[in-house]
Parts: structure tokens; sequence; C-alpha cells
């Protein structure tokens, strides 16, 4: 039944990636989390905070009839090389990148607000270890939703598939159930958004998921199409696009838990601040990862990364084409060792780390209304993990 705790993505909402001049994306539940037993003991001391290990949030979905019968559906996929059954594995085996990180975050930001001096009475008999019972089903949801978007971005393009990634009926059913699956588990988040009986939270997380579908049209936008060099992006651009695929959910979740709570707009804000600044420096930590060490030289990355986003614009959109010209293969593959070497050799690395601790400070700025406390701590043990870079 846990495998298929990872199924889900919207309805089809966005085309499947191009593999062009880079490998098929990655699927993670929050990608790339650094690596390190500093970033594991981080995770599990704020785990205890919160009261229990937040791997087990989604435990009442997974155990319903309905999912327990799309698991045995997966079974089907043994065998292929479809990204819905890679990723219930990572969710069954994986346990490096702490698989509900945001719905870890919406609990220790409700711990470290604690409750507001206009709650009432009856929601003060509502909490449990410093969290109302309805910001934990806030987290809930918020992973429910995380992981909805998730399975669903694994979807295939069967044009693009080879004979050894498996039988064609296999994977034209591996895209029936992963956007199945995935459209059952973001149905559940949303019932569960409905019962929190919030209009204000309802807005803020209903809107999280739309700015997370334009995040992802944007990003299918500018992927590479055959033939073709990677959009001339823009920083600015890449910005507002990754917030809106990969942050705008956590910053509105958390805002969302200040709601419940019924702290004041300036809380609120500060919640959905340290969020979103918090989102940007993890994604930015995850982009640099395949340049910060000499190991790392040919491990696939992505052309439209915030390193080679930032190279560009260093060095200027015809050196960049010239660079990746250089680095084309026959077929129009990539060496993508030759053109990581190019990119570690200008100044969008240096400027994409500079940025990501940037980002982690704001995050931390805009945890100073909270009083000191356990979860502010963790909160803020969080962003330095992201932000350790060499």
């Amino acid at each position: 039944m846990s495998l298929m705790k990872c199924a889900m993505w919207p309805l089809g909402i966005c085309r499947p990636s191009s593999s062009v001049f880079c490998t098929r994306r990655a699927i993670s539940l929050f990608p790339g989390s650094p690596a390190t037993s500093q970033w594991n003991k981080v995770v599990s001391d704020a785990e205890k905070i919160v009261g229990y290990p937040t791997s087990f949030m989604s435990l009442r979905c997974l155990l319903s009839d309905e999912l327990s019968n799309i698991a045995m559906q997966v079974r089907k996929l043994v065998g292929t090389k479809h990204p819905l059954l890679n990723t219930a594995r990572a969710f069954v085996y994986d346990s490096r990148n702490n698989l509900q990180m945001r719905g870890l975050v919406v609990l220790l930001i409700s711990k470290a607000a604690g409750p507001s001096k206009s709650a009432d009475d009856t929601l003060q008999h509502d909490m449990v270890s410093g969290i109302y019972a309805r910001q934990r089903n806030l987290a809930e949801i918020t992973e429910l939703i995380h992981t909805a978007f998730l399975v669903h971005r694994g979807i295939v393009n069967i044009e693009e598939l080879k004979s050894c990634d498996g039988p064609l009926k296999d994977m034209q059913f591996g895209n029936k159930m992963a956007i199945l699956s995935g459209d059952f588990l973001l149905a559940n988040a949303c019932t569960g958004l409905a019962q929190l009986q919030n209009t204000k939270v309802v807005e803020l997380v209903s809107g999280a998921i739309g700015d997370m579908v334009q995040g992802i049209y944007y990003e299918n936008s500018y992927l590479p199409e055959k033939n073709a060099f990677t959009d001339d992006i823009g920083i600015t651009n890449w910005m507002e696009h990754i917030f809106l695929s990969h942050g705008a959910l956590l910053a509105k979740s958390c805002q969302a838990a200040m709601e419940l709570a019924k702290h004041d707009p300036e809380v609120q804000s500060m919640a959905f601040q340290y969020g979103k600044h918090m989102s940007l420096s993890y994604k930015l930590n995850s982009d640099l990862q395949p340049f910060m060490n000499e190991k790392s030289s040919g491990t696939s990355f992505s052309l439209n990364c915030a390193p080679v986003v930032l190279h560009q614009e260093f060095i200027g959109r015809e050196a960049w084409m010239e660079q990746v010209k250089q680095a084309q293969l026959k077929g129009n593959l990539i060496d993508l060792a030759k053109l990581q070497e190019a990119i570690k050799a200008g100044k969008g690395v240096t400027a994409a780390i500079d940025l990501c601790r940037y980002h982690g400070n704001k995050a931390l700025e805009n945890l100073h209304c909270f009083p000191p406390s356990k979860a502010r701590s963790a909160l803020e043990d969080i962003v330095y993990a992201v932000t350790r870079l060499p």
C-alpha cells in the first residue's frame, strides 16, 4: 500500500519533458535534499519537536481501499522504466531525501508561532504538542497536493520511448495510472481542505495549486525542443517560475497555518516569506549539486537550472550557444561533462551560491517575529543546512 504514497499529477496539465539535451527530469519530493548526515539529523530532531515522524502523515490515505487497489495495479509496471514505479520505490526505500519536508515545515512554523492572542478557548483545547489539529491536517493536505503533482509530472512521452523502456501497452497503462491516482490524491486533498472550514485558507491553498500549474506550464514552455537551443530565460524570470512551481505551495501553506491559529496579517506575511525564501534557497541548492565537486563531473543536469541561467547572463547569449555547439554530439545529444566544465569555469556557479545564501538569510530574517523556541531553532537549522555550500 505504501507503494502508492507517491502517486499523483493534475489532470494531464503539463507536457512530458523532452530528453533532447538532458535526461528526463528527475522525480523527487523535495528535489536535491542536502545529502549529508547533518541534514538527516536536522530533520530527525525537527520531527521530534512536532510530535511524530512526518513520514506517517498520509497514513490514513494510504490505508484506504481505493489507494490499496491502485497500489496493486502499479505492480504491473514491474520490469518497465515508467517513472511512476521509480517514484513509488523512492517512497518505500529512500530515507535520505526526507519525503515529507513541506509538511514538516508547516508543523514547525505552526509550533513556533504558537497560539495567537485572539484565539478563543475552544481552539486551545484542540492543541497537541503546541500545534492545532487543523494545522496538522493542513500539513497533510500540503503533502498530498505535492505528491499529486509529483507523479503527474512523471508521465512519460510515448513518442520518445525506446524498446528498453518496456512494452508500449505497459507504459500507456502507467500513464493512465499516474493521472488517475494523482487525481485521486488531489481530490482527497481538496476534500480535506474544505473540511478546514476556513475560506481564506481554501483561497490560499487553491491559489497555490493554480500557481503550481502555471509554473509547470512555464517550465515546459522553455524546455528545449528538437534541433533547438534552450531559451534565454534570464534569472528574474527563472526566479518567478521557480517560485510558482516550487515555492508557492509551501509559502501559502505556512501563511494558511497562521490563519488557522488566527494570527494577525503581519505574522501571516512573515510565515509566507519564510516559506518562499526557504523554498528558493532549497531549489538553488538542488541546482548547484552537479557543479559542487569533481566527482559530479558528467552528472546529469538541466540546461535551465540556476547556475546555467546565470552563466548565460554573464557570458551572453551568443557565447552560450557556441559553447553548446562545441559540446554537441551526434543525434543532438550533448556532452554534459564538457559543458559542465565550461559552466564551472564561469561565474554562474558562484553567483548561484550567493543567491542561495541570500534567500537563506531572507528566510531567517522572517523568523524574528516568533519567540525563541526549539521549533524556531529547527526552522533556522533547516536554512543553515540548505545554505551550507563550499
